[in-house]
Order: structure tokens, then sequence, then C-alpha cells
């Protein structure tokens, strides 16, 4: 089989759901990096593919995407009792729902504090604007000061530049050249800026709280064997909270760019309350692309539908085909918030954060995270008075992840 690393840095979202119309039903094989690679989509593949049996994460993830988007010794790094015990740490701040309301509501203040600050300005770049104001929010609500150094020009340059890099580091993990380096540089910084930080914790001494702020609890969080996690290892980890919700702000301009392709919605939106919001939001993150699949190594040989996997295979779940395929979704190209309306969508059908359970598996424990940021942050915005100039709203499927090309550019903000 050829190799088909290069197809997939050059098509993007697009090539593994077109190399599956190519290859007809059924799973699909074919080589990614040398290794030999099956991809699956479907509910009962999601099933199968976060049994752990199935699939070994440990060596799987390549360092590149390590020294980018995850951080080394990563959570996402880990298998069984290791994971479990670590994956707790996330599960009790992510899916807590008093902790969740808490974030929600600052998020809602940074929202109501910039709109203010844009209806001075000329023009606002909604992707930039919404990845500051996310996070403001999820640093004062996770314990992290965004205090600058005394030579900073201005005092949101703290803020500014951790925004920039949270970012850069969802931006850059999937690519080469120029975004790539700067993600590296980005969580480089930022690391050994959080490490001293949890240094600086540990050695004020405070046994932590009844209700430890996140970077508390990673702090003070011992592993299987009681050893503290080492404080590049501790810095990892309090990224991994802080970075995934600002990532958020590229479901959130996808909500933008839904609403100025469907200005009818907008009223619904901008009236109906939480249940309307709720199916909003689930529409964005089925729709519009954000992960194009996740990845594992076979521990062993398995079978799969009658298919053979031999050991050390790469398993490719594809998240963005399965989050178009028309024997799960009718018109899956079309947007429409309607199909979740009244329905919650099952645990491993819709999976733009990945599948299985999140309390003791490998799902994304943030889920509950996105959904409270979107419900906050959509329904206001349909309720903004604002213009859309003329610019380049194309979405580029080459490109992982993907935005408008313009970054959404507002104007006469009101």
């Amino acid at each position: 089989m050829l190799d088909h690393t290069l197809p997939l840095l050059a098509q993007g979202y697009a090539w593994l759901p077109d190399l599956t119309r190519r290859k007809g039903p059924g799973p699909v094989r074919t080589r990614l990096m040398g290794k030999p690679a099956i991809a699956l989509r479907g509910p009962q593949a999601v099933s199968f593919f976060y049994d752990e049996n199935h699939v070994r994460r440990r060596t799987a993830l390549p360092e590149p995407i390590l020294s980018t988007l995850f951080g080394k010794g990563a959570v996402h790094t880990l298998d069984g009792e290791e994971h479990r015990r670590r994956k707790a740490m996330f599960v009790s701040a992510l899916k807590d729902a008093t902790a969740v309301t808490v974030l929600a509501e600052r998020v809602a203040e940074e929202w109501e504090r910039a709109v203010k600050e844009w209806a001075g300005r000329s023009q606002v770049t909604l992707f930039d604007d919404v990845s500051l104001l996310l996070t403001r929010a999820v640093c004062a609500w996770a314990g992290v000061p965004l205090t600058g150094h005394p030579s900073d020009r201005h005092p949101d340059d703290a803020a500014r530049q951790t925004a920039q890099d949270l970012v850069a580091m969802v931006d850059g993990f999937a690519t080469a050249g120029p975004r790539h380096w700067k993600a590296r540089s980005a969580r480089k910084r930022q690391e050994e800026r959080f490490a001293r930080l949890i240094e600086e914790i540990r050695s004020a001494g405070h046994e932590p709280s009844d209700a430890p702020s996140v970077v508390e609890a990673v702090a003070a969080h011992r592993e299987a064997d009681g050893r503290l996690l080492d404080p590049r290892t501790a810095a990892v980890e309090v990224l991994n909270v802080l970075r995934p919700t600002v990532a958020v702000t590229w479901f959130t301009v996808f909500g933008a760019h839904a609403l100025h392709r469907h200005p009818a919605l907008r009223e619904r939106l901008a009236t109906e309350g939480d249940g309307y919001a709720r199916a909003f939001a689930h529409e964005v993150r089925r729709f519009y692309p954000f992960a194009p699949f996740v990845a594992g190594l076979a521990p062993s040989d398995l079978e799969w539908q009658g298919e053979h996997i031999a050991e050390g295979s790469m398993i490719l779940l594809d998240l963005y085909g399965q989050n178009h395929d028309p024997g799960l979704w009718k018109a899956p190209y079309r947007f429409d918030p309607e199909r979740f309306h009244g329905r919650v969508p099952g645990r491993d059908e819709l999976v733009p954060q990945g599948g299985g359970d999140a309390s003791a598996g490998h799902r994304c424990p943030g889920e509950d995270v996105t959904l409270a940021v979107l419900t906050t942050l959509l329904p206001r915005l349909a309720r903004l008075d604002y213009r859309v100039p003329e610019q380049d709203l194309r979405i580029p499927l080459h490109r992982v992840p993907t935005r408008p090309r313009s970054g959404f550019v507002i104007t006469d903000v009101r």
C-alpha cells in the first residue's frame, strides 16, 4: 500500500472521507508515517476504539503533536490505571456542574466587558478577540494569574501573549513550517511559565482548600506511587485545561459563520433559551470541521467485523467523516440545529471531540465546558448588533485546524 501521509497533509479533513468513498463501505486500509493503518467510523467503531484492550496511546502520538498540542507526559499519552488516576483530576474540575457554571459566568462577564470595548473600535476580528476573552475567563477561573512583567507596555500584554500562545498550540499541531514552529515556541514559553507557578505554589506550603483551584489541584496531585507530578508535567496538565477551553474560539467563530449564512436562525437563538442554544451548539460542533480523526496503536492482533488488525497497526477513528455520514445524519451537509432540538445525541454518535466515556476513558472531559461556553456566547452573539463587511469567509478543508480565512471581521458593533 502507498503511504498516504503526504495526501493527508495536502487534503486535510477531506482526505479520509474521500478515501472511504473511493474504497467503498467498511474499514479502509492505508499507511501513515510508514505504518499500516485501518480507518473506522460509526458508533460501534467508537466503542471499539475507546476500549483500552484495542488501542494503546503511550507511544501512538508523534513527537510533533506532543511538542505542540498536548505536551510531553500529558494524560493523553497514558493507558490503564495510570491514565484513570490522572484523568480523575480533570474530571473533578471539568465535569462538576457548579464549577462549569462558574466558568460560564466568568465567560459571560468577559463577553460584556469585551463588547463595551468593541463599540469604540472601527473593526473587530472575532477570532482574536474571543480567544482573548476566553483566556481571561478560564485563567481567572483556574486560579492562574495573568500578571505581566513590569516592562510590559500595556496591562493586557500578559493576557494577549497567553491567548496567542494557547491559540498557536492548537493552530500549529498538524502542519509543517512557520505555524508549527510558532506552536513549539508557544508551548515552551508557557510550560516554563507554569512550571515556575507550580513551584511557587508548592514552596508556599499551603494545604489545598476544600475547593482548590485547578492550578492548586494539579500542584497537589499525586500519581499512583504517591509522587507529585514534576513541575514541567504539572505545567503540561494545567495547559491541558486552559488550551481546550480557549480552543472553543474555533466553534464560537463557526457559530458566527453559521448565523451569517443562515440569518433566519438568529432570532430563535437570541430568544428561545438554553434548549435551542444547546441544539445550535451541537450542530455547530457536528457541521463544522474541528478534529479530522483520532488515532492509536493496536496493542495485539485484533479483529474488527471480520477484518484482521495486526499488532502495532495504526487505528484511526474518522471523526469528521462520522459527523457527516449520511447513514447517521439526514442531509449531513446541511446546517440544521433542529436535528438536536429536544434530543440529546448518543454518546458515540456525535464525536467532534472524540467518543467513549469521559469519566474513565479517553473522551475529552471538557465537552461539558465546551457546551457551557457555547450556550453562553452564541445567544449573546445572536443578540449583538454588528455588520459583517466584505471579506474572505471561506473555510479551507486542507488546513487543519481550519477557520474562516478572515478570522470573521465585524464592524459597527452596538
